[in-house]
């Protein structure tokens, strides 16, 4: 009997419908396109990207390691520059961000969007313009908005009201007169996953629509002469694959805007309708197509805007996971292999939730398959498992790799550019992998890998 077959009668057997992994795949060494890098392929066997075999990748810089396909990433940046011509496209850093990838921003015409210090640091310490930068955040220091407004930063989304008045207070204080627009919670209910929808009214981001604290917000912007209320934002959440959301929230939106113009007189000129588009991370996954998304966006917008009787904004746009995410893989060293009969067999590797805790925070799905060699061995049934102190130390659920996988094989996760270097962390004390950029044949380090002496520096 096969390692992934199951009798009648068997523990998997009583697994609910619900419960069932997915089918094997008809050829486990299939690269899908639509989910692997665009310079992904398969050379005599051994997965490549950006023309490097990974097993070269793994001597030479070790594993776990993120892999980042710069042709992949430059070329979605290009994609999104061109589909919303006419309008802002500002990355949202916090997918990731480092000082190779702000280059890539600024060589290639976007703009950026930063959520901290930090994130502002990186953008600054490469000459990036302050001007195409926005800043936000739900609880930003005083020593954070000071830095925005020192550096001269495009503009400041304001989530509460306690940041309206520290916010003008500092732009007196420094002589300052910032951009700022205001994060509307607009009561969309985005079809994702609680933890990462943000458009519903009882959660930490925003000024609610519903309960009159977004209109007050703009009462008491507009009564401080030291900010400059340009628009409003909204951002109803991420790993969302169609724009029905983003219609009803620019509807919605465009009502406040009616409502401003006939209480004060005002027309505000810009609509940032924020980001949280999704990409295809499983077979069967759909990701929206570039130009569709930004012709149906700015359809939506004219149109709720010429309803409503008001001059059409000018429009922006904030991904991340959609230009970052597909082009980064994350490649690993097969462990341990520990068959569980009558339910599967756990593939442990070298890294975990330290290096991807996404699975582990909110149910992320992947795909992975063995990169060092095909195989045309039969199908297992599999879980790809980490090394760390936690039993939900899952990097992928539910796969098949082939039987004949070994220790020291090595496993590739495909789409792991967004978000998981950005919330890797050093459970158990292990350092965060390194970060390299691979393009036409060759590799160089963009983010060095820590050692144990990094993890000791800080201690005293």
């Amino acid at each position: 009997m096969s390692r992934f077959a199951h009798p009648a009668g068997d523990r998997h057997a009583e697994m609910l419908p619900q419960e069932r992994p997915p089918l094997p795949p008809a050829d486990l060494n299939r690269i899908n396109p639509a989910i692997w890098p665009r310079t992904s392929t398969r050379t005599d066997g051994t997965l490549t990207v950006g023309g490097v075999d990974v097993r070269d990748l793994a001597r030479e810089h070790g594993t776990p390691l993120y892999v980042i396909d710069e042709d992949d990433v430059r070329s979605r940046m290009r994609d999104y520059a061109t589909a919303f011509a006419g309008s802002e496209v500002h990355y949202a850093g916090k997918a990731f961000l480092c000082k190779e990838i702000v280059r890539w921003l600024q060589a290639e015409g976007l703009g950026l969007d930063v959520a901290s210090s930090g994130e502002l640091a990186v953008a600054l310490s490469v000459g990036f313009p302050a001007e195409r930068i926005t800043m936000h955040g739900n609880n930003k220091s005083v020593a954070e908005l000071t830095k925005a407004l020192e550096a001269g930063v495009g503009h400041i989304v304001v989530d509460s009201f306690d940041e309206i008045a520290r916010l003008g207070y500092l732009a007196e204080q420094h002589g300052k007169r910032p951009k700022v627009m205001i994060r509307v919670t607009t009561g969309v209910e985005a079809h994702t996953h609680e933890f990462i929808a943000t458009a519903h009214d009882d959660q930490k981001f925003g000024l609610s629509l519903n309960t009159g604290a977004a209109a007050e917000a703009v009462r008491r912007i507009l009564a401080l002469p030291q900010l400059e209320l340009v628009g409003l934002h909204s951002h109803i959440g991420s790993q969302i694959v169609d724009t029905a959301g983003f219609e009803v929230a620019a509807r919605r939106l465009t009502s406040l805007l009616v409502q401003i113009k006939d209480e004060h007189g005002v027309v505000l000129p810009e609509l940032d309708l924020g980001g949280g588009y999704g990409i295809a991370y499983v077979e069967g996954d759909e990701a929206p197509d570039i130009k569709e998304l930004a012709d149906s966006l700015r359809e939506i917008v004219t149109k709720v805007c010429v309803d409503a009787g008001l001059p059409v904004p000018r429009l922006t746009v904030e991904p991340g996971r959609t230009i970052v995410g597909p082009g980064g893989i994350t490649l690993y060293e097969v462990g341990t292999i520990k068959d569980v009969e009558g339910l599967r067999t756990y593939v442990s590797v070298n890294g975990g939730m330290s290096d991807n805790v996404r699975t582990a925070l909110y149910g992320a799905e992947y795909t992975a398959v063995l990169a060092s060699r095909a195989s045309d061995a039969e199908p297992m049934l599999s879980r790809l498992v980490g090394k760390h102190c936690e039993s939900g130390d899952i990097i992928v659920r539910d796969l098949h790799l082939p039987a004949d996988l070994v220790p020291g094989d090595l496993i590739a996760v495909s789409a792991t550019g967004a978000y998981c270097r950005s919330l890797a962390s050093n459970y158990n004390y292990l350092p965060k992998p390194a970060v390299v950029a691979v393009s036409g044949g060759s590799s160089r380090v963009i983010v060095r890998g820590e050692t144990e002496d990094d993890l000791l520096r800080g201690q005293l």
